[in-house]
């Protein structure tokens, strides 16, 4: 009985430090603009890419010998498919506009359910804001990207 117990405990050990399979996830990201250009002159959406694309056809490695610029061609990187879902901007003629915050709100979160009723986790957000700020500046975006993954 002792020994079938001390066979029990030490595969029980060894099993514990069995090494699981890396887990193989898939990656999506969302990017949200949103205009901050007074009186309702800018635009504001949610990008979501649908096609595919490799970096490593746009990537060159640098190096002492070969230091010439990448020639990539912007027209094959430039993708066509992709969702683009309207929101309202921050502001109008009237100044900011709280309603068109909460209805970008309310639309953004519908997507991002969207997402993570089709499985997709949230791994980060990432916000910015892009202004060129000199004198009389009337220009602005605020940007976020949402990162979700799952397993393939």
């Amino acid at each position: 009985m002792t020994i079938a117990i001390s066979i029990i405990a030490i595969s029980t050990l060894f099993y514990s430090f069995k090494s699981a399979a890396p887990a193989s996830y898939e990656f999506k990201s969302i990017t949200i603009v949103e205009s901050i250009v007074p009186n309702g002159a800018g635009r504001s959406r949610i990008i979501n890419a649908m096609g595919e694309r490799d970096y490593k056809e746009f990537t060159k490695v640098m190096t002492e010998e070969d230091s010439k610029r990448n020639k990539a061609d912007r027209g094959e990187i430039r993708l066509r498919e992709y969702e683009e879902t309207k929101l309202l901007n921050f502001f109008n003629l009237g100044g900011i506009r709280f309603q068109n915050i909460a209805a970008n709100d309310a639309v953004i979160d519908s997507r991002v359910n969207a997402f993570l009723a089709e499985g997709w986790e949230i791994m980060s957000i990432n916000t910015g804001v892009e202004a060129f700020s000199g004198s009389g500046d009337k220009n602005g975006l605020f940007i976020t990207r949402i990162y979700f993954k799952k397993p393939k």
